[in-house]
């Protein structure tokens, strides 16, 4: 059985912006992904809320990308496929970092990942809505946080090339939720599941 990780934030966790709470097994992407590639696959969901990529976390170690990651990676063993969505929380104000700060943290996080991921695919941070401006994230995030996340897309998608790693950008299929302008409904996590089978059974042939 090959082993996928998927690393990343809330929505990788599978976060519900109606309600805050979490979405169930029929539900997240990372789950529909299992089902979708049924036995073949073991899908390990490593999402975490608030985790940041590259900023350390005022709340911890585990919720620090970047500080976290190496300690993930060497006790993982023979990862087939690492998903690496990360760098979103980064963009919240109160940290207030640069590109060239994200790009050093994104090669630290590829370079540890290399050791133990045979293939990695790097998503990059959602585009910001601007409806998050009058929801209840809007205590984190402003609008240099939504100009950000316009841009730093690019980033990931250099690195990728330079590393050889797989981009998928899922800004191109889905948009955030309304309701809070950071999290996906019910019907994104399952197209970007379904996007993500036709990329892992492309690079897996």
């Amino acid at each position: 059985m090959k082993k996928i990780v998927c690393y990343g934030d809330s929505n990788t966790f599978g976060f519900n912006p109606e309600d805050g709470s979490r979405y169930d097994d029929n539900t997240r992407w990372t789950s529909v992904l299992q089902k979708e590639l049924k036995a073949e696959y073991e899908v390990i969901n490593e999402g975490m809320c608030d985790r940041t990529g590259f900023a350390d976390n005022p709340n911890g170690f585990l919720f620090s990308g970047l500080q976290y990651f190496p300690h993930l990676i060497k006790e993982s063993d023979d990862i087939d496929i690492l998903i690496l969505w990360i760098g979103t929380n980064d963009l919240m104000f109160q940290y207030n970092i640069n590109f060239p700060e994200i790009e050093k943290g994104l090669k630290r996080i590829i370079t540890s990942a290399q050791t133990n991921a045979r293939q990695i695919i790097i998503i990059p941070p959602v585009i910001l809505r601007e409806s998050m401006l009058q929801g209840y994230f809007r205590c984190k995030f402003d609008e240099t946080s939504i100009v950000k996340s316009k841009e730093v897309g690019k980033i990931y998608e250099n690195i990728a090339k330079t590393y050889g790693c797989e981009f998928f950008d899922v800004n191109k299929f889905v948009n955030p939720s309304d309701f809070d302008g950071l999290h996906y409904d019910e019907n994104s996590h399952k197209i970007i599941a379904d996007k993500l089978v036709q990329l892992i059974q492309t690079i897996s042939c």
